[in-house]
């Protein structure tokens, strides 16, 4: 299997609205996936539980790739995603990105600090909310 990479798991998780939730993390996180996010680690449960609250609050995005690394399991990026939510609201927020994949080519565990670039300063916390 050829291992996912950020671009096509947030494609699937934010910006496919025609695939289901349930479907883009099993195709792209373990069932033992962890995350930690500016510090706060969450489980596959959590991180479920933003992706739901995201995904109702998106309406249309991109994510543009800067940097990205391979080394055997380890997996690193630096990104930028751009959001326009409902409200017309648009934020892009910068994501330094260090993470393990599984033997299958899934994540296993990602560690990111985000930075808003532009945006309203509450959107400083989409990488959290839930």
């Amino acid at each position: 299997m050829t291992p996912t990479d950020i671009t096509r798991a947030i494609n699937d998780l934010l910006f496919n609205p025609g695939l289901g939730l349930a479907e883009a993390l099993d195709r792209h996180f373990t069932p033992d996936y962890r995350q930690r996010t500016d510090g706060v680690w969450s489980d596959r449960a959590a991180f479920a539980q933003h992706m739901t609250r995201l995904r109702s609050l998106v309406r249309s995005g991109h994510i543009e790739v800067h940097d990205e690394f391979r080394d055997g399991l380890r997996y690193a990026d630096r990104h930028t995603v751009t959001l326009t939510q409902h409200s017309g609201r648009t934020s892009r927020t910068e994501v330094y990105l260090f993470g393990q994949y599984a033997p299958d080519g899934r994540f296993h565990r990602v560690e990111e600090t985000t930075l808003l670039l532009t945006g309203h300063p509450d959107d400083r916390n989409l990488g959290l909310i839930n």
